[in-house]
């Protein structure tokens, strides 16, 4: 890239980044000064969220059950989908009333309540799907090696001609 690009590039990101600062500050002054009105808005926001969120997380726990302990699933398989609706609903309804909790006086913002209530939102889920991938890759190395093995030890390389 030459020179004279990134300056282009450089001036038109300087040129939409203003606007775009200036329109959020706005629409943070306008959610500050209703903030009453957006209160409910909000919490409702923030238990959709959760539940999308929360939602992917048991789908992806549910997946890793069913995968790695299939007779184990299929004898439990409503206490595990009862377990999964209960990891969805109960961690976003908290969340949801502390968000709704830290929207109450314009004053005390940023809250501490809001805080926690989106940390939680955004780490519990992330946190089981970390969980479930780094635990899969385990097992698929674990099946790469037994195949491995299964084959024998690996023919000897020739040497590369020079």
């Amino acid at each position: 890239m030459t020179r004279r690009r990134l300056q282009e590039i450089g001036l038109v990101v300087v040129g939409v980044v203003t606007p775009i600062g200036i329109l959020a500050v706005n629409a943070a002054a306008f959610v500050m000064r209703h903030l009453t009105e957006f209160r409910v808005g909000l919490a409702a926001a923030a238990l959709v969220s959760g539940m999308l969120l929360n939602g992917l997380a048991a789908w992806a726990a549910i997946r890793f059950a069913r995968r790695n302990a299939p007779l184990l699933y299929a004898e439990y398989r409503r206490v595990a989908l009862a377990a999964a609706v209960l990891f969805v609903a109960v961690p976003s309804a908290i969340s949801a009333y502390w968000t709704y909790l830290g929207l109450v006086d314009p004053g005390q913002l940023p809250n501490r309540w809001g805080v926690l209530a989106s940390l939680g939102m955004l780490g519990l889920p992330f946190a089981v799907t970390y969980v479930d991938r780094r635990y899969l890759r385990r097992r698929e190395v674990a099946a790469e090696r037994e195949e491995q093995m299964e084959q024998g030890p690996p023919a000897r390389a020739r040497p590369r001609p020079r």
